[in-house]
């Protein structure tokens, strides 16, 4: 018999923030692209992470983002929440157990950036961030904007010393790093991938699913592909990584969220703003990933 998987398993979706031509928020096609990958298949949303411009947001604007989220989900899945800026720990301390975290399932938070702490520093960091979290805790490690990776150690020792830490959301695009944390990883600890093309890999060496960019225009061929991996289906797993194999270099080629908005866009579930220092997919590239979102079978432009 499968052991059950750890929380925050399968497909999470990490959610953009549609803007108007005024740069305001667009609450009418956040609430459609809600919608439209619940409809898709996804396990739950990641609202306010690096794919929501969350540090282009105001305090009071990713407050009223949450809640109008967490009211226009009512409950149909999980919420996780994001909650980044912690390169001084006690201010983020602070912030966290001032929060109001009703309805929300778990925060998302990444290790501090441009200090480049020691790994030593990176514990302690996410240790005060438990100790004031009221919610399960995914680690999220991306050493390719916080120029500092979480090591497998160091996700390990978190992992064994509290509770509180529920997965690790692995984005440092080495395979091999994934392996040792989930070669040791207690019980109760997700692995989960942050990079969508190596989510199928991940799942096959142990790994409980992944935390997407790509989700936001294909919800429904991703959460399938993280399935029928979860479930050994490895053909099925083969074909719809193939068939999104060529939009995922063009979701990262100048910035993220900058490709996958301009996907969201070409599905009509919202304009194709950003906030700068973030500008739109130049035109040969938007007009490329066109053609290949075109080419996906089911996939209505």
């Amino acid at each position: 018999m499968q052991a059950p998987l750890p929380p925050f398993s399968g497909t999470g979706v990490a959610l953009i923030t549609p803007f108007l031509a005024d740069k305001s928020i667009d609450y009418p096609s956040l609430k459609r692209l809600i919608d439209y990958v619940i409809t898709g298949g996804v396990d739950y949303l990641v609202c306010l992470g690096t794919t929501g411009e969350a540090i282009t947001l105001s305090t009071q604007e990713c407050r009223e983002i949450l809640d109008f989220t967490l009211r226009h989900v009512d409950g149909r899945v999980p919420i996780v929440a994001g909650f980044f800026g912690g390169n001084y720990t006690e201010k983020l301390v602070r912030f966290i157990s001032e929060y109001n975290f009703d309805g929300v399932a778990g925060i998302m938070s990444s290790s501090p950036a441009y200090s480049k702490p020691p790994q030593e520093g990176i514990y302690q960091h996410f240790m005060r961030v438990a100790e004031a979290a009221p919610r399960p805790l995914i680690i999220y490690n991306v050493p390719g904007r916080t120029s500092s990776n979480v090591l497998p150690e160091t996700v390990l020792r978190l992992a064994e010393a509290s509770d509180r830490f529920a997965a690790v959301k692995e984005a440092s695009g080495v395979l091999a790093q994934a392996t040792e944390i989930l070669r040791h990883r207690p019980e109760h600890f997700g692995v989960l991938s942050g990079d969508d093309p190596l989510a199928p890999a991940m799942i096959a060496l142990g790994g409980h699913g992944g935390i997407s960019v790509i989700a936001n225009a294909l919800p429904e061929h991703f959460s399938r592909m993280i399935r029928a991996a979860l479930t050994d289906d490895w053909p099925e797993v083969r074909r719809l990584n193939f068939e999104l194999h060529d939009i995922h270099p063009l979701l990262y080629c100048e910035g993220n969220p900058v490709g996958i908005k301009a996907a969201v866009a070409e599905l009509g579930l919202c304009e194709n703003y950003l906030r700068v220092p973030l500008v739109p997919l130049s035109a040969p590239k938007q007009a490329e990933l066109r053609r290949v979102l075109s080419r996906v079978p089911g996939l209505d432009l």
